[in-house]
């Protein structure tokens, strides 16, 4: 039986095409966004519900070349929930944090402050599209982009819930 061998590690075919298959599948179309928190409206968004908000696009560099990624901007998403935004953007509510959670358990944080577009104006993009096709498997239904991070350590797959924490009331 032939074997391929990547990084030292030898595979058998039939694993190899399996996870082809898994990372070429399209992502789940019944997938839901949490939005939770001290917030004034929780929500749960479909991809429709995604889909029917302003759309953005990003391009982003990587070690594979370019992808752009299609999706509804992380600010826009908590606007809809009622997060401090534009002028209500002062003393206590920039105590406030995002934290994105992905399905594997990885999670990482936003300030307020660096995602509204009148403040820090860092555009972080909740993806459901990449270069005008649904997200691959091994990317889950929704990812966030972070297209100006020099590392993708924030770009979360899987992405399943933003959880809004206020720290001072």
């Amino acid at each position: 039986m032939t074997r391929f061998t990547m990084t030292g590690m030898r595979y058998a075919p039939a694993l190899l095409l399996a996870y082809a298959a898994m990372a070429q599948a399209p992502a789940n179309s019944s997938a839901v966004l949490t939005v939770s928190g001290d917030l004034p409206m929780q929500l749960k968004l479909t991809l429709a519900d995604l889909a029917a908000m302003p759309q953005q696009t990003v391009k982003v560099d990587g070690a594979n070349g370019s992808n752009s990624y299609e999706g509804v901007s992380l600010f826009e998403i908590l606007k809809k929930a009622g997060a401090p935004n534009g002028g209500s953007l002062r003393g206590a509510s920039l105590a406030s944090y995002v934290l994105a959670k992905a399905s594997d358990g990885y999670q990482v944080a936003f300030t307020l402050g660096e995602i509204d577009p009148s403040f820090g104006n860092t555009l972080i993009l909740v993806a459901d599209h990449r270069d005008g096709a649904p997200l691959p498997g091994n990317q889950g239904s929704l990812r966030l982009i972070v297209p100006n991070d020099h590392e993708g350590a924030r770009s979360v797959r899987m992405l399943e819930t933003l959880e809004f924490v206020r720290l001072k009331k």
